[in-house]
């Protein structure tokens, strides 16, 4: 009589984040978005870890190395989410460092709107229904992210990026949203400067980090 084996293939936790079934997970909250097009309406917040733009002024740098931040199923981070809102913001980090696209079908199969607020210095997985560019001078965005952005925020630390806003906001559909930003720590002096800006380009509009105002998340 013939023996029969039985074959378990056990995954690692490396090769399910490969693949985007799992993701380095930094934090997840239920919140008010600060910032841009959405500003002031309710969201869940999915912050994953990961990150190799490394912008100076960045004030999330704890989530720069994606290792310090536990591999998380997606099942977990979806239920989680639709507990609290059918609006949930996938940021970062930079997510798209990662497989996005079983993380949003599963969200958009359960009814969600999926945001994803992004530098586009990878090329863009999943499926969105809002897409914030945010680029940045260290590796700056592909161009099949400029095609898709629904949202164009830049943050302005100094004079000079303004000359990089209006360098990206050429390369961004017609109907993009465009937004300058104050970089926190200098937004005493920058906020007049975008204000004078946007007063002298009426197709920008200011983004404030109205969250920080808030004393919230």
């Amino acid at each position: 009589m013939g023996k029969s084996y039985i074959c378990i293939m056990i995954r690692t936790n490396e090769e399910m984040t490969s693949e985007g079934l799992m993701l380095p997970l930094m934090e997840a909250f239920y919140t008010i978005q600060g910032e841009g097009y959405h500003k002031g309406t309710a969201a869940y917040f999915v912050r994953i870890g990961g990150c190799d733009v490394g912008c100076h002024w960045c004030d999330v740098k704890e989530s720069w190395n994606a290792a310090l931040h536990p591999p998380t199923a997606i099942e977990v981070m979806v239920n989680n989410a639709l507990a609290y809102s059918k609006t949930v913001v996938v940021t970062g980090g930079e997510p798209l460092m990662w497989p996005m696209q079983p993380l949003t079908e599963q969200l958009r199969s359960k009814g969600a709107q999926v945001h994803l607020e992004t530098s586009g210095a990878y090329p863009l997985t999943g499926e969105w229904d809002w897409v914030c560019l945010s680029p940045k001078k260290n590796k700056l965005p592909l161009s099949e992210v400029y095609e898709k952005a629904n949202e164009l925020k830049v943050i302005i630390y100094n004079n000079s990026d303004f000359v990089f806003a209006e360098q990206h906001a050429d390369l961004v559909s017609l109907g993009c949203k465009l937004y300058l930003q104050p970089e926190w720590s200098r937004r005493d002096k920058v906020i007049p400067l975008i204000v004078d800006y946007v007063m002298q380009h009426p197709k920008w509009a200011v983004s404030l980090q109205t969250h920080k105002y808030l004393n919230i998340p």
